[in-house]
């Protein structure tokens, strides 16, 4: 009788965006079609030094957690450094951004035959790349909301970011893949859906006839009626269609939050960054998006310390918060990015940048107040996302004080907060 243990089914770590979580989703799908076992597979982010160095940091402590296991990296910074980690002792194996959403990789690893090879990283030239992974899997998320990959990679060179490097020109999803999946997400029960993309906004633009964002959305919401909730993730304000503000204008079931790149709220550290829009761009935007749905609520991105950045010049990006009312601040001290126009400018020091960075949560985390305080004796919407933890239509984490059922759509009244999630 064969005792041999059967291999354990392989550990995956994901680090950074929604979109490599997505991707995870998919690796996982292809390495369970390939029979692979004993692998540890780390889904790197490159956003940040920060995140380099963090992703190190997690492939030393799942070393540690799995000495006999093969250990895969993978993700935007084995793509931009794959020396870096083809150099680790931890590591082996390194593959690049297009190589792990391909069938035969995962093949390659099952049957081992890289073991031994001097060429431990297969890195391809992200840039050739013309194609998503948007059909390998129809979504990922709880058990109430679904993430769907419409679009990847940048066509834009902003000087701080890394990105493009890691993730190859802007590629989008077809409407058709897009609604057929969003429609089989709901028959399994998703009340809400998120789009997700590298660059959203700038969707369809290699597609025939060139179609915006805002005509996938009316499309999908067109086609798919029974969809009660549709969010869009991450998005350029400057490059948004008319289609798009029509939507947020009348389709109650697209929701009313969206998260902005705006990086900074000086015109000349904008320009430096090499940004498509100025801050009166921004503060246009957020005027007109709040006129057409008054509930309209704002995320944004926003740099600490860029190069060159003056105390006057930080302190426009601090008051660009109130300006645009925004509510749910993502701050980056800045790093700089090695190959990128950024990190050869004149540097601040870190402990200027750390001071800004938390001079911006601060007000952020102010904002998140007043906002919270506005909510209280409101009736709202709320997606449970567990059994007493969900999120209002404007992404407001609620808190019950009893059970509800996970996944749906409950109606309540906000008796309070905590400064940092509402009570009903």
């Amino acid at each position: 009788m064969d005792e041999t243990p059967a291999p354990r089914p392989p550990v995956f770590a994901t680090l950074g965006c929604r979109l490599n979580a997505y991707e995870t989703e998919a690796m996982k799908a292809l390495s369970a079609e390939a029979g692979i076992g004993d692998t540890v597979v780390v889904n790197t982010c490159a956003v940040t030094a920060e995140a380099v160095r963090k992703a190190r940091q997690e492939i030393r402590r799942l070393r540690r957690e799995n000495p006999d296991a093969t250990l895969i990296v993978t993700g935007c910074a084995a793509q931009t450094e794959p020396e870096t980690f083809a150099g680790m002792t931890e590591v082996d194996r390194v593959i690049g951004n297009s190589a792990k959403m391909r069938p035969e990789t995962w093949a390659s690893i099952a049957a081992a035959d890289f073991i031994g090879t001097t060429e431990r990283a297969q890195v391809d030239d992200i840039m050739s790349v013309r194609e998503t992974a948007g059909h390998l899997i129809d979504g990922f998320g709880t058990r109430s909301r679904a993430y769907v990959q419409v679009q990847n990679g940048c066509d834009h060179r902003c000087t701080f970011c890394i990105i493009p490097f890691g993730r190859g020109n802007s590629r989008s999803v077809p409407a058709g893949v897009v609604v057929e999946q969003i429609r089989r997400l709901v028959g399994r029960g998703y009340n809400e859906v998120v789009l997700t993309g590298v660059d959203l906004t700038s969707w369809g633009a290699d597609l025939p006839a060139a179609p915006r964002l805002g005509d996938l959305v009316q499309r999908i919401l067109r086609l798919v009626p029974e969809l009660p909730r549709l969010r869009v993730s991450s998005i350029d304000s400057i490059e948004a269609d008319d289609a798009l503000m029509r939507a947020i204008a009348e389709e109650e079931r697209l929701m009313p939050h969206l998260h902005l790149s705006l990086q900074a709220g000086d015109d000349m550290i904008l320009k430096r960054m090499k940004r498509r829009h100025g801050r009166a761009d921004a503060i246009r935007f957020c005027e007109t998006a709040r006129r057409l749905r008054p509930d309209m609520t704002f995320g944004a991105d926003i740099i600490a310390g860029f190069p060159t950045e003056t105390g006057e010049m930080f302190a426009r990006s601090l008051e660009l918060i109130t300006e645009c009312d925004l509510t749910w601040l993502h701050v980056f001290p800045y790093s700089p990015r090695k190959g990128t126009p950024a990190a050869r400018m004149p540097q601040l020091h870190g402990g200027v940048i750390r001071e800004r960075a938390a001079r911006l949560r601060a007000a952020g985390e102010a904002q998140v107040v007043r906002h919270l305080a506005a909510q209280v004796g409101r009736t709202h919407r709320i997606l449970m996302e567990s059994p007493r933890i969900g999120r209002t239509e404007q992404f407001t984490e609620v808190l019950f004080d009893a059970d509800r059922e996970e996944g749906r759509i409950v109606e309540a009244r906000i008796r309070g907060h905590d400064s940092l999630q509402l009570h009903a």
